[in-house]
Order: structure tokens, then sequence, then C-alpha cells
């Protein structure tokens, strides 16, 4: 850096802002800078840099399941974010496993990184897991899942909102026993249920334990609960998934039953996830906006890492929106 900051007549300290994205440059001095870096193949000593700042400009992102096209684009949205303030992003997959989130923590933190964002599957009241961050000085954003008992910035939505609003879209299509295929017992399955109660009670439809199912987050355990729904008589008009990949493979089962969507049976997922709009009948689901999701949450955690002082954990809740597609969508007589 001091060879370009000589050749240039520019300090290092600008040289330093324009290699790491950050500071208020000119655009002309930006790319002088960065022509020079290029024509002398400047490579950043991370090592040397950690050294000097005590930092690694590496962060970490928690993750239940990858394959989870919503969590992919969470993924997407926070590295993008933070690498506009030159930090890179380490991605773990927890598999839905507590003690192997806790162990890719861990590593996360043997590597020194700046701070973590943790989409956690740790079970209420196991709170050690974030103490041994706090012990660490480890700043983190919790994502999508509230842990209760813990005190951390939070950015997610409102999930008891998420289940009323696909419910009452059901009710308002002329649906009157719909089930739920609920999803695992954290903050987000929990809302979804109870919002999907709250619903039945505001339209005077009585709740029926019978047609709650509980899940995963795959499509394939939303097939299976969906054939068991299938054989109950009088079958569900409605089914509101946990999740779009746990609605997509509702469907599936409804349409090898013989059975139309919606005129038979109604669906709607929650997520929006990318390929919502290509199946074989377009997904109706709750958007949960994904990108804006983790923007907020790299945004809560840069604030977090780049204070000097403590900063008071937040919350940011996104308010979802009912995206209807072909699979609730009933015609009119």
């Amino acid at each position: 850096m001091k060879d370009i900051a000589e050749d240039l007549n520019v300090s290092v300290v600008t040289i330093s802002k324009v290699l790491r994205n950050q500071g208020d440059i000119s655009a002309e001095t930006r790319e002088r800078v960065m022509r020079r870096a290029r024509e002398l193949n400047y490579q950043p000593n991370w090592v040397a840099r950690s050294l000097v700042t005590r930092k690694t400009y590496l962060i970490g992102l928690v993750v239940p399941d990858l394959m989870h096209s919503f969590f992919a684009e969470v993924a997407r949205a926070v590295t993008r974010k933070v690498r506009a303030s030159g930090y890179s992003v380490v991605i773990s997959n927890s598999d839905e496993d507590p003690e192997l989130e806790a162990q890719e923590i861990e590593g996360l933190m043997g590597r020194r990184v700046d701070g973590l964002i943790v989409a956690s599957a740790q079970p209420d009241g196991k709170l050690k897991l974030f103490h041994r961050m706090r012990d660490e000085k480890v700043p983190f954003v919790l994502i999508d899942r509230v842990i209760r008992g813990v005190k951390a910035s939070f950015a997610g939505t409102n999930d008891k909102l998420i289940g009323q609003m696909a419910t009452d879209h059901l009710i308002e299509q002329g649906c009157l026993r719909i089930a739920h295929l609920r999803g695992p017992e954290n903050t987000p399955g929990d809302g979804r249920l109870e919002g999907y109660k709250a619903a039945l009670t505001a339209h005077g439809l009585p709740f029926r334990k019978s047609l709650v199912i509980s899940v995963r987050h795959s499509d394939s355990s939303g097939y299976e609960a969906m054939k068991e729904l299938l054989k109950k008589s009088p079958r569900p008009d409605g089914v509101v998934g946990y999740n779009d990949p746990v609605a997509a493979g509702a469907m599936k089962a409804i349409l090898e039953a013989g059975l139309r969507i919606p005129d038979d049976v109604a669906v709607i997922g929650a997520g929006n996830v990318h390929y919502s709009d290509l199946l074989r009948v377009a997904l109706t689901t709750v958007d949960q906006n994904s990108t804006a999701l983790g923007e907020h949450a790299a945004d809560l955690l840069l604030a977090h890492i780049e204070s000097k002082v403590p900063v008071k954990p937040r919350t940011i809740l996104l308010e979802p929106q009912v995206i209807v597609r072909d699979s609730s969508l009933r015609k009119r007589a």
C-alpha cells in the first residue's frame, strides 16, 4: 500500500479505504488506486492486516438448511451487503442439528470471525452456546428465529401474522376444513401455528387438532404428511404449509391422489422461494422478503462490530405479504 500511495501521491489511509471499498473517496481517485493496484498485482496481506486492526474481516453465517432456497437467498443478501464494507462471509450449515450447530460456531470462533449471524436450531432453554459467544465477546445477530432468553439483535418476520394471513386467505377462497402442516417447535413453527388458530377463531371456524400434522422443512415431509391428511373423512379442503417446500410436497400428494388444486384442495406456503411460480401449479405463498431480511441482519451485525461502544440490541420485524397464485385462487361462480 505504501508503494501505491507514493506512486499516486496520496495517503496510505486513502489507499486502505479504496481497497476496502470504504470511505468518501472520489470516483477518479478510486479508479487511479485500483488501476495501480492491478498493475502491481497487489494482494492484501490479511494476516498482517489482522494483527494491526485486530480484525479478520470475516463474518460467520450459520443456517439450518442451505438446500432451502430461502436461506440461500438470505446468504446471498448478507454476503452482498457486508462485501461493500470489506468483509467476507464464511457459511456453515447446521442441518437443523443443535450439536452440529454448536460445533460449527466453535469452529468459526476459532477462526476469529468478527461476528456471527445465526438462524439457530437450539431449543428453548439451551443457552450455553450463546453464553459462550458472550464470554468470547463475539458480536452476534439472530435471524429468522428468536431464542427465548437470549438478548440479541434480531431480524425476522412476524410469524404469527404469516400463519394468520395464510389461513385468512384460504377462508376467503371458501375453504372450511383447513389443515396445517406445522413446522418444528421453534419460534417460526410456534408463531405460524398460533396465527392459524387465531384466524380460525376470528372466522368462527373450529380448531381441529386432527388437521394439524408436524413436519420438518422438506418437501418429502410435506408429501408424507399430506398423504395422511387425505385419508381423513371428510378430507381437508385447504392446507397451510409451514414453508414453500412443505407446501410443494403437499401438492405432489394431492395431485397423485387424482385431486385438483385448488378446486378440491387449496394450498398456500410461506417464504416465496424462487421456484414457487415454476411448479406444475404455481404456489400461493406468504413472502418473507428474504433479501431484505439478510440485508437487515448484516446491517445490525456491522453496527455491533464497528461501534466503539456497546450497541443495544435491536429487533427488526418485516411485514409479510400474500402472493396469490394458482394453488389457492378459486374461481367465483
